[in-house]
């Protein structure tokens, strides 16, 4: 669900979600790592010739941000965050099947992916603008921060999943080697990369029923279809 004040301030938001149940890790061949190492040529390819901040992949990122209140400078997108690491010449490290694959997908079509395990969520899962004393601790790390309100977020009724709408994810609700039902969102806007949004939810709900044997649906949420049920 997208809540209502969201699209307030950002009316082309959308969301392509891909929910997938069943998911088998020890199935995968290697797949995901392939996908990987082509969306990070794909990504250089696309941005390696200019200032990749001012591509039109990455500026409707940007402007976001700035509509919201947060600096794109100080706290990149996701996307942002990631392309600049290729860029700069790293291979990203192989980190679960799952997650090679998200990345790799989201660096091929330059949107921003997120991965969240389902069987650890408390309630309903939301974009939504923060609530004072919420709190959060980053993906990798075991110190919790208290949030402001009015912060977006990608939360629960009970937990902050990420930070700063698409800049970190949390150590709560993330995938390992035990998940099996996962949902994951695809960020966009309708009037500048909705085909890419699809594209990229399309491929991944492809890729997790051929190669992990889950049971997939796809969804998108936009101003007028603002929530799913799952």
């Amino acid at each position: 669900m997208v809540e209502d004040a969201v699209f307030e301030k950002l009316p082309e938001y959308v969301v392509g979600v891909v929910v997938a149940r069943g998911i088998d890790v020890h199935r995968h061949t290697h797949m995901p790592q392939d996908v990987l190492r082509s969306g990070e040529a794909v990504f250089r390819d696309r941005h390696c010739h200019c200032d990749y901040k001012a591509h039109p992949d990455l500026v409707p990122y940007r402007e976001a941000f700035e509509t919201i209140g947060i600096n794109p400078n100080r706290f990149p997108s996701s996307i942002e965050a990631m392309g600049k690491r290729v860029l700069n010449g790293a291979a990203l490290p192989f980190i679960h099947p799952v997650i090679d694959l998200v990345n790799g997908i989201s660096l091929n079509f330059a949107v921003p992916m997120g991965a969240h395990d389902l069987d650890q969520l408390g309630g309903d899962f939301e974009v939504r603008f923060s609530r004072e004393g919420e709190t959060f601790v980053a993906l990798g790390s075991d110190q919790e921060e208290v949030l402001p309100a009015g912060e977006l977020i990608y939360g629960d009724s009970s937990r902050v999943r990420t930070r700063r709408w698409i800049w970190r994810q949390s150590e709560w609700g993330k995938v390992t080697q035990d998940s099996r039902n996962v949902l994951f969102p695809v960020d966009g806007f309708s009037g500048q990369n909705l085909d890419q949004v699809l594209a990229a939810r399309d491929q991944l709900a492809a890729a997790l029923a051929g190669e992990f044997g889950a049971l997939v649906s796809v969804h998108l949420i936009d101003k007028d279809h603002r929530y799913i049920q799952v």
